[in-house]
């Protein structure tokens, strides 16, 4: 079988996570290909995602590795058989691959934790705030239609079975940048989609107390198993996939952190019956105040 030239992020993690096991397990390269009779320069090149692994030969390894989590061992099976096709198989070769293997991981998820210190969330994003993010940065109109299409369709993860926590920092709800008028609706949008019953919205104030507010936002993709957790740190040109499990907690317990500093969610019938308590639903509605002012 020809070695991949291309390899996308679910590939890569698939051989990580395995080659992850086998170093738990104390085995060498030579020995663990023995276990399912293949050399061990085969599974270098399966730990290294340049080719994959039949499902009978990874449950035989899974064994060997005495790995007997059912879900985890349910779901890497269906990391290491999928063939990545999905919604977003349309845009291949039309946006970043970045952008390909995020709306892959996020589809895989069923818990989302998100921190954005600088913009909205892309989920939470209206066209024309997405709009005036990409302005200026893309080459031709097109590009530029292409992206605002594809991050409107990531929102489907919207009505999925999902649940979604996010935390914004006041700093991204003040930015101006895509003009009064399409950061008000974008701030109303944000307290439409706080009413979905999995979408909890807060916001960190810069009144929080010990806290510096980060710089770079990060995503936490939980398919309902810890071991195979995402962090996504995302870059105007790239983007970093973290699967180690002390990073992951590390980010879990980050986020953890910034939930307690901010505000409680959006809740607008709670709002209603305590006015005198500062929330996230009412700094919004100051915020809205102000771009009328």
């Amino acid at each position: 079988m020809a070695l991949r030239t291309q390899i996308s992020e679910r590939q890569r993690r698939f051989g990580a996570e395995l080659r992850r096991l086998r170093e738990a397990a104390g085995l060498a390269v030579k020995d663990a290909g023995a276990l399912i009779g293949i050399f061990g320069p085969q599974l270098s090149h399966i730990e290294a995602a340049r080719t994959g692994l039949d499902r009978e030969r990874l449950l035989a390894l899974l064994k060997g590795y005495d790995c007997t989590d059912a879900t985890y061992v349910a779901l890497l099976c269906d990391l290491g058989a999928s063939d990545g096709k999905g919604w977003w198989t349309e845009y291949k070769g039309k946006v970043p691959t970045l952008a390909l293997d995020l709306a892959e991981v996020e589809q895989r998820s069923v818990r989302l934790h998100s921190y954005d210190s600088l913009y909205v969330p892309g989920v939470l994003q209206l066209p024309d705030y997405a709009r005036a993010i990409y302005e200026g940065a893309l080459g031709s109109p097109w590009e530029l239609e292409t992206q605002v299409r594809f991050r409107m369709d990531r929102q489907r993860i919207l009505t999925d079975d999902k649940q979604l926590s996010f935390v914004i920092h006041e700093a991204a709800l003040r930015m101006r940048f895509a003009g009064d008028a399409t950061m008000r609706a974008q701030l109303l949008h944000l307290l439409d989609m706080a009413e979905m019953p999995n979408v909890s919205i807060q916001v960190l104030p810069f009144t929080a107390p010990k806290h510096a507010p980060l710089s770079a936002s990060f995503l936490l993709c939980d398919p309902g198993c810890h071991e195979l957790s995402t962090i996504v740190l995302s870059g105007p040109k790239r983007a970093e996939h973290l699967g180690e499990p002390a990073e992951v907690d590390a980010y879990i317990k980050k986020f953890q952190q910034l939930s307690e500093l901010a505000l409680p969610p959006v809740d607008r019938s709670d709002a209603l019956r305590k006015l005198d308590t500062r929330d996230s639903w009412g700094l919004i509605h100051h915020l809205l105040y102000e771009l009328q002012t």
